[in-house]
């Protein structure tokens, strides 16, 4: 009882304003503490059902929480008796950490890396760990996959990654390849966005292909969400077993529903360049484990 009120209160929390165009593309988080995470985001097929709504992150108890990105503190206190820390960063971006003992106030003002509170043990049962989740106030979404990378900062000043056209076809389990034919435009990685500008991680992987090309699911599954989203589009997610689930976005629009079994080789869609998209392609995006990773480095 006591986790299903903390879930909805979260919701509250997390799921609050409209979403305005572009948004998603727009806000790069650090950490807000150093550890490793100990359990990857699952994104929940409807507002209250089971998934895990963040990610969370191993720490000692006491250790020092920090802002992941400016804003202004939207709540501080206690959440079906969690300490909640939650900070709006404009747009309808909401970060949210818990359990902590809040060290700032509803109303306040923080920058990036300001202390908001401290952790507290007991959500990773005797170990303690920091529940940290993000929404766009459309759609629960994985904060690590928002996160600046150590990695940037070894690149000069205004370089960009270079892209890697000519990768051979991902191989998905014993019988997948990759969901379309193409080139690949921009790979898994930090890259700087075309539109916004920003350094931040692409989440996927680019295929440049016509609009209208078929797009074929790479292995069997089910579906677990075909819906819209005013970033990726049309979007489909399917839940591939052995903890593999990938999605497919910017499609043309919807060919199969939330609870439909596909196998590989069917037809999920088509390329399109819904949502915020530069052009036609399909942006490929996979998880192991509830970890974001890189579709052609499945193996």
């Amino acid at each position: 009882m006591r986790a299903a009120l903390v879930s909805i209160c979260l919701f509250v929390l997390l799921h609050v304003g409209p979403l305005p165009a572009g948004a998603d593309e727009g806000l790069v988080l650090e950490p807000p503490l150093d550890g490793r995470i100990v359990r990857g985001f699952d994104a929940p097929p409807s507002p209250y059902a089971a998934g895990h709504r963040g990610v969370d992150l191993a720490a000692r108890a006491g250790a020092v929480v920090r802002a992941a990105a400016a804003g202004r503190v939207y709540f501080a206190g206690v959440v079906a008796g969690t300490g909640t820390v939650s900070v709006d960063h404009g747009n309808g971006w909401r970060t949210t950490y818990q359990p902590v003992t809040p060290s700032v106030a509803t109303g306040d003002v923080v920058a990036a890396g300001d202390r908001i509170g401290s952790l507290v043990a007991g959500h990773c049962g005797a170990a303690a760990c920091l529940h940290w989740g993000l929404t766009d106030g459309e759609t629960y979404l994985d904060p690590s996959a928002y996160a600046e990378l150590p990695v940037i900062r070894l690149l000069p000043a205004g370089s960009v990654p270079p892209l890697r056209p000519d990768l051979p076809p991902a191989r998905v389990g014993a019988a997948g390849s990759r969901p379309v034919a193409g080139r690949v435009s921009s790979p898994f990685g930090m890259r700087r966005h075309p539109i916004t500008g920003v350094v931040k991680l692409h989440d996927g992987v680019d295929i440049s292909a016509a609009c209208g090309t078929p797009v074929a699911s790479p292995a069997a599954g089910r579906v677990v969400d075909a819906s819209f989203h005013s970033a990726y589009g049309y979007r489909v997610r399917i839940d591939h077993g052995a903890g593999l689930s990938m999605a497919y976005t910017h499609l043309q629009g919807l060919e199969v529903s939330e609870g439909q079994r596909v196998s590989a080789g069917d037809r999920i869609g088509r390329v399109g360049n819904t949502g915020l998209s530069t052009g036609c392609h399909l942006h490929w995006m996979a998880w192991r484990d509830g970890v974001l990773t890189d579709p052609l480095r499945l193996g």
